[in-house]
């Protein structure tokens, strides 16, 4: 079980408001907080809060086009 997939943390990866940056040096962002981060959002609220993060919203399900079939 990797640190994501923890039981009670929340998967940025599967979050609406995060996203990628492509800066190097904050490579990750959450749209709900506005912030930029070296860490995995959720990670940074957890030590600044001492708190899991409470902003998790799930990605809404994208249909299966072409491309996406298997």
């Amino acid at each position: 079980m990797s640190v994501v997939d923890s039981p009670g943390r929340p998967d940025c990866f599967r979050c609406a408001a995060f996203f990628v940056t492509h800066e190097p040096e904050h490579p990750y962002g959450c749209r709900r907080f506005a912030m930029k981060t070296k860490l995995l959002p959720s990670f940074a609220v957890r030590n600044a809060s001492g708190r899991e993060c409470q902003a998790f919203e799930p990605k809404p399900e994208r249909p299966a086009g072409p491309a996406r079939q298997r």
